[in-house]
């Protein structure tokens, strides 16, 4: 029996070892009984031999057993883990509950959990309490009763890491950004005029438009209590190399983000980031990626979110057909970078 084309699209991903589908699904391969995330090491086998499941345990009740190298079974575990701690953000589980949740040792559950997402479990509760806290204080709430909601046990441990988790502290994002310092630059771009602005920790924002006024209005309206100012000289390097990527550049590492966003989002972000260059991925795609297959809408609003473009790629996410859906900067710009990238990339 043929392919599906969900399955062609998993085969060449597998061939390319592309590490954004590794939620999205597993290949069991007959000939070892064995089955493997789509970015696995090994060497590939022939296609005849293959067979594609959408989970972990859809193939482990087939009769295949998790491969050595990748650990798709573990990665499993902590997407698990992850949505238990989110569940219980108010009151963080012990180590030790959540890797009963996750079918896995607590020492296990550490390391992978620390080799997947760069953190330890417990600095993953402590992040999703930032963002719970920081959402209260944006829709109005006081600080004291925010930082008690969002599982905080007193204020000292809140102001101590506020800075490096917000990038602010918590009187200054109830003042909506007061005390922040951003310089801005414009500057001309093949789709219009481009707005770069950062911090002194990175760039915040990268906004396309026809009008500078409208442009900086709209990065004074996101921060309206910051102090604001325009500085050709301070953003001469990331101009530099936000005009490489216009001009059809790879990613460049070497811009600094400081971005506020929510686990979520920040899942959809950086994968964003791994769709290479010239392709696209379907809003459903990205979400299986995640391992949140219902969560297509929650990802359409992450894109729509995204502060800066280029830089996170939500261009290259579309409809289920290959239709272009909505972009924050116009849909028009969203078709002609695609048709740049795909030219570029034959």
């Amino acid at each position: 029996m043929g392919l599906t084309a969900t399955e062609r699209r998993w085969w060449r991903a597998a061939l390319r070892r592309d590490p954004a589908c590794d939620d999205a699904f597993v290949f069991g391969v007959a000939t070892t009984a064995v089955y493997c995330r789509a970015s696995c090491p090994a060497r590939r086998p022939r296609l005849a031999n293959v067979a594609f499941f959408r989970s972990p345990r859809e193939a482990e009740r087939e009769g295949f057993r998790a491969c050595l190298r990748c650990g798709p079974s573990r990665r499993a575990g902590v997407l698990r883990a992850c949505e238990w701690i989110a569940r219980s953000v108010e009151t963080p589980p012990t180590l030790e509950r959540v890797a009963r949740r996750a079918g896995l040792s607590p020492g296990h559950l550490q390391r992978v959990f620390l080799r997947s997402l760069g953190v330890t479990p417990k600095q993953f509760a402590r992040r999703l309490r930032f963002e719970r806290f920081g959402r209260a204080l944006r829709s109005g709430g006081r600080i004291a009763s925010s930082l008690y909601a969002a599982g905080f046990g007193s204020s000292s441990r809140l102001y101590e890491r506020a800075l490096s988790q917000m990038g602010m502290t918590p009187a200054t994002l109830a003042r909506k950004g007061a005390g922040m310092q951003i310089a801005y630059d414009l500057m001309d771009g093949p789709l219009g005029r481009v707005l770069i602005a950062a911090t002194p920790l990175g760039i915040c924002a990268v906004e396309l438009g026809s009008s500078d006024r409208a442009l900086a209005k709209g990065l004074r309206d996101r921060f309206p209590a910051a102090l604001i100012g325009r500085s050709a000289v301070l953003l001469r390097f990331a101009k530099e190399r936000l005009r490489r990527l216009f001009a059809g550049a790879i990613q460049d590492p070497s811009l600094p983000l400081d971005l506020r966003a929510t686990a979520f989002q920040a899942r959809v972000w950086e994968s964003l980031r791994s769709i290479p260059y010239g392709e696209t991925r379907t809003y459903a795609e990205v979400a299986r990626a995640l391992g949140r297959p219902r969560a297509v809408r929650a990802v359409a609003r992450a894109c729509s979110s995204n502060p800066v473009a280029l830089l996170i790629p939500c261009h290259r996410v579309v409809g289920s057909g290959g239709e272009l859906r909505g972009y924050r900067w116009g849909l028009d710009r969203k078709a002609a970078l695609l048709r740049r990238e795909g030219r570029r990339a034959r």
